[in-house]
């Protein structure tokens, strides 16, 4: 393992997190460099002396680069890591609060490296919040409501994307019961213009069409299986469409999901976590990435945990990674369009 000197500018690569050092982030982000054979310039910004650790273990190297312009020369020789030391060892599958402070650390220089213009986006390994939390007081309920403070955005949109369909959850990380009293109209506008201003700016789509779930099983049956879609999520949809947006809803959720009913849009908005994220990761498990709508730089991850279970055994899989990978250079390069 040596160190590069610093190279020409050359296109801006993805910064990538080293996530929770004590799950698969190291292992995956090697493995998509392998894969990726350098068609796509990204760093790993993350522990070199543990990056070299999991790469001695998997026959692949590393290479310690001085500055994010160093990453496109640097993948021909390894896979590029900017050095954010850790204070404590990682050990596979053992999360270490003593870590949580860097890990916090690493996610924010990502952020800088961004909007600065030295990366294109920000890709992200999943963490593990209660380490967090528990080693550095974490405030947030995960890296998107930390993203969106660091980024000043009012409210970001979590939208889980693969080629074959793209969902956006209006409720995330709440129980199903308390699902019908956080769902205003105004929550749901908001997800709506923002999932709409997104799919333009980050996915060139110029007129976005966006199916809408309804709440209640066969989308309320005229209020005879629930009220919400009469009361709370009409008036909104009919609200945007005489604005000029494209939206179908509400709609059973049940018959939403075949392939007929995909090619109808580009984006399915659900009312709760699971109604979005069981038809994802049915149709396509490995190839899901978790996107941030509403910041004011290019955020995409794994749609992953930090899978401790399989934690440097090299079983874990990066396709995932790799897409995430790929999905924010393609929504830079629509944000640099225009």
């Amino acid at each position: 393992m040596s160190r590069r000197p610093v190279a020409a500018p050359g296109p801006a690569p993805v910064a990538l997190t080293l996530g929770d050092p004590s799950g698969i982030g190291g292992e995956i982000a090697l493995k998509a460099w392998a894969e990726l054979g350098g068609r796509l310039p990204f760093f790993l910004i993350g522990d070199v002396a543990l990056m070299g650790r999991i790469g001695a273990k998997l026959g692949l190297p590393v290479q310690a680069i001085d500055a994010a312009n160093c990453a496109e020369a640097a993948m021909a020789s390894g896979l590029p890591v900017l050095p954010h030391p850790l204070p404590a060892l990682a050990e596979p599958g053992r999360p270490d609060p003593a870590n949580a402070a860097a890990v916090i650390a690493i996610i924010a220089r990502g952020v800088e490296l961004v909007r600065s213009g030295a990366a294109a986006a920000l890709c992200t390994n999943p963490i593990h919040k209660k380490a967090l939390k528990d080693g550095a007081g974490f405030a947030f309920p995960g890296h998107t409501e930390f993203l969106a403070h660091l980024s000043g955005a009012p409210l970001p949109v979590m939208m889980l994307a693969a080629p074959a369909l793209r969902v956006v959850p209006v409720t995330i990380h709440i129980p199903v019961a308390d699902v019908p009293a956080a769902l205003t109209p105004a929550l749901l506008e908001q997800t709506l213009r923002v999932t709409h201003a997104g799919l333009q700016r980050d996915f060139g789509l110029a007129s976005p069409r966006i199916a809408v779930a309804g709440l209640n099983p066969h989308a309320g049956e005229g209020g005879a299986m629930g009220h919400e879609e009469a009361t709370v999520i009409a008036p909104v949809l009919e609200r945007l469409r005489a604005e000029g947006m494209a939206i179908a809803g509400p709609l059973p959720a049940d018959t939403m999901f075949h392939p007929a009913a995909r090619a109808r849009y580009d984006v399915a908005v659900c009312m709760y976590h699971d109604q979005a994220l069981i038809p994802i990761k049915t149709v396509d498990f490995d190839g899901g990435v978790n996107v941030t709508l509403g910041l004011d730089f290019v955020r995409t991850s794994p749609d992953h945990g930090t899978a401790y279970d399989i934690a440097g055994t090299g079983a874990a899989n990066p396709s995932s990674l790799i897409a995430a990978i790929a999905m924010a250079h393609d929504m830079a390069a629509a944000r640099a369009r225009g």
